[in-house]
């Protein structure tokens, strides 16, 4: 039999044979594999993936005349009001309208008690008639005496007494004339009406009251609110800078036909109709230092309600060839307000620019863009590598207000993880958004 160490020594050359071979099975797995690799990138450089480019929404900056708007707050007042107030005393019988109507003018609102007015108008009457047929009398006196002194029948002392009791008789009627025109007149103001059209608030007086011509007591409100004045006040300091700015044609007046203003109201919504500016007055008011201006407004479907509170949009002037940016567009900082300005070769830059008031959510640009240069205002979220080129797009506000809807999850998503350098600037543009 063979011995121990001989067959130990025959399976050690029996297991290299083996050993050899799988690990040239290993090695062709791994070329393969990094074959494959090499295969599956693009170009077969086995570098990362190119992105495209990132598009984005641009405005393109053209100047153009941009009205400078002031809101003021205000007061709406009715155009004209109408204190309904006794003219006679007597006690209510009836009121004739119904409350928070419209009424017209001479329209009956209110019936006092009329029977003493009638019992004077009758007796003024009588007395008229009393006057009327003493005037006969003393005329047909004067007129017989009338020959009779030409015969020297009677003196002239009787003829001249004849003439004066006739003359005195004519003063008489119309004396009593104007009795019976005073008596029907109170008769008539027992009957209380409208003096103007318009709606009439509530009755303050019910029926059984007694009312008082010589305290005039105050009966019913009308007023008129087809069409409406708002009243509102600016600051005498604003006022001054507009004058001086006009004055060094660094601005110009706008509304030579009369300035429109737009009514806010207390919701946020905007009066459909403008009004225009009546006047501005000349004065200071002593106590607050403010103008007072007042504009008219049309008001047919009766939105304005008088005593009202609202906010008044007016363009006092204009700037002449300026240029607009959405806000979302600006970033605003300590060291200024900076916008991403796309040039030629589509690669954004950062400029700093110079804003002045702020217009219907855009900013007036004072300084640091020129006409033609495209500005970034949506599509920061997207922009994840500096210094890459973009992809520029005309943007719409529709699209800008979407955006500024979900600013929020960007700025956030910038803050907790996203790449340092080009993403600072995108993530507070979202969140200005």
């Amino acid at each position: 039999m063979p011995s121990t160490s001989r067959l130990r020594t025959r399976a050690q050359r029996t297991r290299v044979p083996h050993a050899r071979t799988a690990a040239a099975l290993a090695l062709a797995l791994l070329l393969a594999a990094c074959g494959a690799k090499q295969d599956a990138a693009p170009g077969g450089a086995g570098g990362p993936p190119k992105m495209p480019p990132a598009e984005v929404g641009v405005v393109t900056m053209q100047p153009q005349d941009v009205a400078l708007q002031s809101e003021l707050p205000g007061r709406v007042s009715a155009v004209r009001v109408a204190q309904v107030r006794a003219r006679v005393n007597g006690v209510v019988l009836k009121r004739l309208f119904r409350e928070g109507s419209d009424v017209k003018a001479g329209q009956p609102l209110f019936q006092i008690d009329a029977a003493i007015y009638q019992a004077a108008l009758d007796s003024a009457q009588a007395a008229l008639a009393k006057a009327q047929a003493n005037l006969a009398q003393t005329t047909a006196i004067a007129e017989r005496y009338k020959p009779l002194v030409a015969l020297n029948a009677i003196s002239q002392l009787d003829y001249s007494n004849a003439q004066s009791a006739q003359r005195l008789a004519d003063a008489d009627v119309a004396s009593a004339k104007a009795a019976v025109q005073t008596a029907r007149i109170n008769l008539d103001y027992a009957t209380v009406r409208a003096p103007i059209a318009g709606r009439i608030g509530q009755s303050l007086v019910t029926e059984g009251a007694l009312v008082s011509a010589v305290e005039a007591t105050q009966m019913a409100l009308i007023q008129q609110t087809g069409s409406v004045y708002v009243n509102f006040t600016q600051s005498s300091g604003d006022v001054l800078r507009l004058r001086k700015a006009m004055a060094s044609k660094q601005l110009r007046g706008a509304g030579k036909d009369g300035t429109e203003v737009r009514i806010v109201l207390e919701d946020g919504s905007v009066l459909p109709r403008a009004g225009r500016l009546l006047f501005s007055d000349l004065s200071v008011d002593a106590t607050s230092g403010q103008v007072t201006l007042r504009a008219e407004v049309p008001n047919p479907d009766g939105l304005l309600l008088p005593g009202q509170y609202v906010r008044v949009r007016l363009a006092q002037a204009e700037v002449p060839a300026a240029m607009l940016l959405p806000q979302q567009a600006v970033t605003r900082s300590n060291q200024g307000d900076t916008v991403l300005v796309v040039g030629a070769d589509g690669i954004p830059a950062k400029r700093q620019v110079k804003l002045g008031a702020n217009q219907n959510n855009q900013w007036i640009v004072l300084d640091g863009l020129q006409p033609g240069e495209q500005v970034i205002v949506e599509g920061f979220q997207k922009m994840m590598v500096p210094g890459a080129p973009v992809k520029a797009r005309p943007w719409s506000g529709s699209e800008g207000q979407a955006t500024a809807m979900t600013g929020a999850a960007p700025a956030k998503a910038a803050a907790s993880g996203a790449p340092a350098g080009g993403t600072a600037a995108p993530a507070s543009a979202a969140a200005s958004q």
